[in-house]
Formats: C-alpha cells, structure tokens, sequence
C-alpha cells in the first residue's frame, strides 16, 4: 500500500476501476480513491470485523492497483541488482525476495518483491510509484526486455485457513511455502500463485488474467473461510504486524538501515556494494544510523496518528510517528514512528502530540502480533 485514500468525490470519480469494481459495488464496499484506484476502504461488515476475520479464518484482497513487470533476458538478475541492494543472481527458481529501489543517498525510492520464474524475473511494485518505477527501469536496463503487465488482477488470499480454502481451487497452492511462487490453475484458470502477502498472516497473492478475475474471486468468496476485506483492515494487519507501508514509513529520505530493513540487504551486496547510495548505507551498517523504526504503544485508547511529532522529558523532539491507529488484535492503539538512534531501546518513555496535548507512548518491540508464514523447513529454500 502506498498513498493515503480519499473519499473526495470528483477524486473517486477520475479513479481507475480494477476489474473487480463491479463486485465490489454488489457486495456494498464503501469506494474511495486510492492510490488512483477505486478500491474498497471496507464492506458493511466493517473494518474491526474484517481485521479479525483474516487474523481467524480467511479474508479477501484486491491488490490489482499493484504494478505488475516482467523482466526477461539472461542478465535481467545482474542488471536488477545494480538498482537494488537484494542478492538476486543467486535467487533460485521458484522463490522470491523483498527489496527496494535506492537513490544516491541511500534513500527508498520504492519497496518491490522479485520473483524468479524459469523464464523470467516477475516484479511487484506500490501502487503509486509503478509509472516511476517503470521508468526507472526502462532508464537504466535499456538491453532488458521489459513488460508492464496491464491487462492482470492481483487477489490476495490471507489468513489461517487460506490454505485449505484455495486448495480446493488450486491443490498445488499447497506445495508453496513463504516466499515460494508458481504458475499453476486457480479454479481451471491459468495464474501465478505465490505464498507471500501483507497481512502478517499465511496466504497467497494469486496474478491472472484480469478478464477471469471476478468468476475466480466469486468462487473463492463462495468458500466458507473467506469472506472480503478492503483497504482499512489491510493497513491495521499490516501494522499489527509490524510492515512498512511506502510513502509513510518509507520515503526517498529514509535509508533500510534506519528502516530496519537491512535483512532484505544481502551479504555479498553489504561486501561489495554496486547499488545507488551503497556508500551511505554500508557506513551505517557499520557505524549505525542517526534514527531507528521503532514500534510505539501510546497510553490510553487514542490512536496516536501520522505526523504526530515525538517529544523527550524535556520537550525537544526526537523523532515523528509515520504509521498509526488501532490495533484490533492488540486491542488498543499502535504505531510506529523514527526516533533518535539513543531513544529506540524497548521500554523508552516518549511523548506524542495529539491535538495539542502530550500523550505518554512507551517505545515497543516490533511486531506488535507475531507474524505467521509458512515458513520453509531447514532443507527447503530461504528467504
């Protein structure tokens, strides 16, 4: 996810729809403009019950705002990874990474997962930055075949029981694990199934044709475990479980040191570097960087909001809050926010404004609801 929706309503009428708009409409989603979008912020049964239904049993996404691109050719991998600090040369077949688009300084100019299928490099990106990201790409891999995917849906499957509720539509679902991804048939239509999301739950991003998407998301809905959930539960899952939401928590000034990203920076990469603003993050890999990601867990029951500045005992300020509101599962409010590198040990005391008031908030361990992929066994592949 990427910009902040708007219920505007010249906005929402300029949106684009996603072949899934009709059904949203029928099953009563509240509409608004996101990312350029016409996407669901909720259904009638509203965002709480739509967060503890995916976090209980299964609920449905449309994440068909996303970008979609191949890449193809022989050096599509090294050629990638002069723009990105991820180890993709030595991703095998099948599995997929998480990484980022850099600038010079270090900063994020884009999250995105990278897929390696036999015949190709399969990339997702935000929303809201694909036509840069598109550009980016086609700027600095000229000899690289690249192929925007327009005319694909993207359904995400997530929660405890999304496993046996798509097998039934797609047995070999089953045989992925976290991060694993494969073409295969979702109720007799020829899709690429991955077993990734963003919800902090187990499940499945499922790519396919766009003409095909409703008949598969009806039949998928018609299924005892799933029912639909729009933008509002997305962003509280995502939150509760700890994940970076671009354009709030990740910017063009944020480093994947500071975001405590440096998990998605491989070894050889951190040795050898070749990716913009190299310099800038390997020295703070090694001298640490001037603010952290932290969770936050205010006092009280007010959700502490984006923007919200940080306060120390004294007053002065020390970090800002990027993402925040109620966390359904945690049952109260959660955030998170940068502070300074020296406030951004667990159990710190900080101070957040909220409507011209100093609201206590206690810096927490991330994420605030452990997060539950099928994680693969000790001989299967890595992330």
């Amino acid at each position: 996810m990427t910009d902040t929706p708007t219920t505007d309503t010249a906005a929402a009428t300029e949106a684009l729809p996603t072949p899934l708009l009709a059904l949203h409409r029928e099953l009563g989603g509240k509409l608004v403009d996101f990312a350029g979008y016409l996407l669901p912020v909720q259904y009638p049964a509203g965002i709480m019950a739509e967060h503890k239904q995916c976090r209980a049993a299964a609920a449905l996404f449309d994440v068909s705002h996303m970008g979609q691109v191949e890449l193809k050719g022989a050096a599509a991998d090294a050629a990638l990874e002069r723009l990105v600090p991820g180890e993709l040369q030595k991703l095998a077949v099948g599995r997929q990474r998480y990484t980022f688009f850099t600038n010079d300084a270090g900063g994020i100019l884009d999250d995105l997962i990278v897929a390696r299928l036999p015949d190709r490099l399969f990339v997702v990106v935000n929303a809201a930055c694909k036509t840069a990201d598109i550009a980016h790409l086609r700027a600095y891999l000229p000899d690289i075949e690249l192929k925007p995917l327009t005319d694909r849906a993207l359904i995400a499957v997530q929660g405890p029981k999304a496993v046996e509720a798509v097998a039934r539509h797609a047995p070999a679902a089953t045989d992925l694990t976290f991060l694993s991804i494969a073409d295969m048939e979702v109720a007799g239509i020829p899709a690429l199934v991955s077993r990734s999301g963003y919800s902090g739950e187990d499940g499945f991003e499922i790519s396919l044709p766009a003409a095909e998407a409703e008949a598969v998301a009806r039949k998928l809905l018609a299924e005892p475990e799933i029912e639909p959930a729009g933008l509002g539960a997305r962003d509280s899952l995502r939150l509760e479980a700890g994940l970076c939401l671009y354009g709030h928590d990740l910017t063009p000034e944020t480093t994947p040191v500071e975001a405590g990203l440096t998990w998605a920076i491989g070894k050889r990469r951190r040795e050898e570097g070749g990716f913009p603003g190299a310099d800038v993050v390997r020295r703070q890999l090694a001298e640490g960087p001037p603010r952290r990601r932290v969770g936050l867990k205010p006092e009280g029951r007010a959700p502490v909001r984006e923007g919200a500045a940080l306060t120390d005992s004294e007053g002065k300020t020390v970090g800002v809050v990027t993402s925040g509101g109620f966390g359904p599962t945690v049952g109260g409010p959660v955030a998170m926010g940068y502070v300074s590198a020296g406030l951004a040990e667990t159990g710190t005391g900080l101070f957040a404004e909220v409507r011209g008031k100093q609201l206590p908030v206690t810096v927490a361990g991330l994420p605030f609801v452990q997060q539950r992929y099928a994680k693969p066994s000790a001989t299967g592949g890595t992330r």
